[in-house]
């Protein structure tokens, strides 16, 4: 699994520093929002020019990025 993170890039002059799959300008972020949506990855990888593996790269880099994540509850005063 550790080689699909390969295909996805940050780089400061593509995408203001976004995370990207490479050699594209298809950010990881959008990817996410267009699964959440409720597009397959098949649609994306169509749609976009990009491969399958390519979309499933985006779900695993951001699996990684929120694994590293601290999740902080605030609880509400009434």
């Amino acid at each position: 699994m550790e080689e699909l993170l390969k295909r996805i890039t940050i780089d400061p002059k593509v995408m203001a520093d976004k995370p990207v799959i490479r050699g594209t300008r298809i950010t990881v972020d959008l990817i996410l929002e267009l699964l959440a949506a409720g597009a397959t990855p098949e649609e994306i990888a169509r749609d976009y020019r990009i491969s399958v593996d390519d979309v499933r790269a985006a779900l695993l880099y951001a699996a990684k990025v929120l694994g590293r994540e601290e999740t902080i509850i605030v609880e509400a005063k009434a």
